[in-house]
């Protein structure tokens, strides 16, 4: 046996015992992913040692009081942050207790009063916090920027003397910022935006319950965007009433972003004015005004809180992406890297797929911890795939699996995570699973335009597209500025529906069609018994993809009822696909 001063860290899990009744397998999954992604990390970097691990808790060696408190403070904040969006009743939380003391190590285990004062310590910690003892509190109080609150002497099981306690308070710095926690801040930072109480115009005091329950309405919805940080109601309105220079609240407040708004009644109907202001430069980056019959104000609440907030994301990004442009910055966190990540995404080029691929690996070296960005590796990941644009299908397949699996234990509330499951299990025919991962993206954020037209996509594959058409209209109402691919999403819904005239002018709005896209429209051509305009795509098809094969074609999509498949092959027939194939399959001889 040896007997050496050390400081000893127990920690345990608050609520164990009713998070594994209520979900065993979910829970013991998601605490295995919190040892993995950070607490084991944290204890390493730190120079700790695990001694001794039990189902909700562990004993942990470290040589230096200071390193002991650093890594109790990093596992509880950064858990703190992890559960910032997850239910009450699903959050894992720890105690932790400190002390430092005499303990006796004995076949790699360690006893003594040392480990049983912090073990004791442990329990009267406050869940989320920190407890340690005057030992510990003395050592640090000059070396860390830590608040102790004392919490003086206290009775513990089994200890005959009193012992005197501290609190340890998460909000300051553990230690002045290295240039890598710098980087490690800058990888987690998110456009700010802070949405001030709208005004009330109208002169009728009824008015300002429709004003403020707007406002609050706002901030809830944009809550939902896990790319956006938004301030809280609490602080916004502080400035209720109140003359504002933007620039000092938004300083005041720490955000990027403010949304102005006011409310006006005229007569029977009410006008709401918003604007989106750029607080660097005062700048007004989108205005819009929503004038509604004051038939039903709540109704008009709603609808106007989730015009703003499914409009809203898609105008800060675009503010983003300018600013990007013109700084081009050369070590770029995190969320620059997976924004620039997205709009390279959406091109759809190989080339821009691949540049997608290395940024979005650059900001999860920089924040591996980062669901958001795990999520869209797999969606770029998973362009690639469905295009071909990668060498070993089967390898980037468990790559994009992979991904997923960790971006939803790390949040399994993130919108895009499900909206990117979805679409996976999709293209993996597994639509059931898709219907699931969809529906939960939509309970998520309902407002989300790119979940909603998914969830048009997925009603078109399910044999239902006259609902798909009316999802895929709602999803470029919310966004206006939609991306162009959504019209390929309308012309196909419209195609599947029997709508051949609506779904050609849909495909009409995009600049450059896909082998896929004038496939689509040579059916629908077809249908209509235009032999001439279906012959002419189905040459601009043979141009692109010059290996298109009918039932090859047929075989990536993911229709759940045959007669749907069966229905655009008789399209393509109807337009001469079997001559086409023919007189291939004859030059080729």
């Amino acid at each position: 046996m040896k007997q050496r001063l050390a400081a000893i860290l127990a920690s345990d899990m608050a609520g164990y015992s009713r998070l594994m009744e209520a979900d065993e397998a979910g829970t013991i999954a998601r605490l295995k992913t919190h040892r993995i992604e950070l607490i084991d990390p944290a204890i390493a970097k730190n120079g700790g040692r695990i001694i001794k691990t039990t189902g909700d808790g562990m004993l942990v060696e470290f040589q230096s009081v200071t390193d002991a408190v650093k890594c109790a403070v990093e596992i509880q904040q950064r858990m703190r942050r992890r559960n910032s969006d997850v239910p009450q009743d699903r959050r894992i939380e720890f105690r932790i207790g400190i002390n430092l003391g005499d303990i006796i190590f004995d076949d790699d285990d360690i006893f003594g009063d040392g480990v049983n004062i912090a073990a004791r310590i442990e329990q009267l910690a406050d869940v989320g916090g920190i407890c340690v003892t005057a030992a510990v509190a003395t050592q640090i109080a000059d070396r860390l920027d830590v608040p102790i609150e004392d919490l003086g002497e206290k009775t513990l099981k089994n200890i005959s003397r009193p012992v005197h306690l501290y609190r340890l308070g998460l909000e300051g710095s553990v230690l002045p910022a290295s240039p890598e926690e710098k980087d490690a801040k800058r990888a987690v930072s998110k456009p700010s935006i802070a949405v001030l109480p709208f005004d009330n115009m109208s002169g009728d005091p009824e008015q300002e319950f429709f004003a403020d329950g707007l406002t609050e309405d706002i901030i809830t919805e944009l809550s939902r965007r896990h790319e956006l940080f938004v301030i809280s109601r609490n602080s916004s309105f502080v400035y209720k009433n109140q003359p504002v220079n933007a620039r000092e609240v938004a300083e005041k407040l720490g955000a990027q972003y403010l949304v102005e708004g006011s409310v006006r009644k005229i007569g029977d109907r009410v006008r709401v004015t918003v604007q989106l202001i750029d607080a660097a430069n005062d700048a007004h980056v989108w205005a819009d005004r929503y004038d509604r019959r004051l038939d039903d104000i709540f109704a008009i609440q709603d609808e106007v809180t989730a015009a703003i907030a499914a409009t809203l994301p898609g105008r800060l990004e675009a503010a983003q992406r300018d600013h990007l442009a013109r700084t081009k910055p050369a070590n770029m966190a995190a969320y620059e890297c997976a924004l620039t990540a997205k709009v390279l995404h959406h091109r759809a080029t190989v080339a821009d797929n691949k540049q997608a691929q290395a940024l979005i690996d650059r900001a999860l070296a920089l924040d591996p911890g980062y669901a958001h960005a795990h999520a869209w590796r797999a969606c770029i990941l998973g362009q690639a795939w469905v295009l071909g644009w990668c060498e070993d299908k089967d390898a980037v397949w468990a790559e994009i699996v992979a991904e997923l699996e960790r971006a939803l234990g790390l949040d399994d509330n993130d919108a895009d995570v499900h909206r990117i499951l979805a679409a996976v299990n999709v293209n993996n025919n597994e639509l059931m699973t898709a219907r699931y991962h969809q529906e939960r993206a939509l309970s998520l954020n309902p407002n989300y335009d790119l979940v909603v037209v998914q969830q048009g996509e997925l009603l078109t594959w399910l044999g239902r597209p006259e609902e798909g058409v009316e999802w895929i209209r709602k999803a470029m109402r919310l966004n206006p500025h939609h991306p162009e691919r959504f019209w390929s999403h309308l012309g196909k819904a419209y195609f599947a529906a029997r709508q051949y005239g609506e779904a050609i002018e849909a495909f009409m709005h995009l600049s450059v069609m896909d082998h896929v896209q004038h496939a689509f429209v040579a059916a629908c051509y077809g249908w209509l018994g235009d032999d001439v305009a279906g012959s002419a795509h189905l040459k601009k098809v043979r141009a692109i993809a010059p290996d298109f094969g009918l039932e090859s074609f047929l075989a990536t999509l993911h229709y759940a009822r045959e007669s749907d498949t069966q229905h655009i092959r008789d399209g393509l027939v109807k337009a001469g696909a079997d001559d086409a194939l023919a007189s291939e399959r004859h030059r080729v001889q």
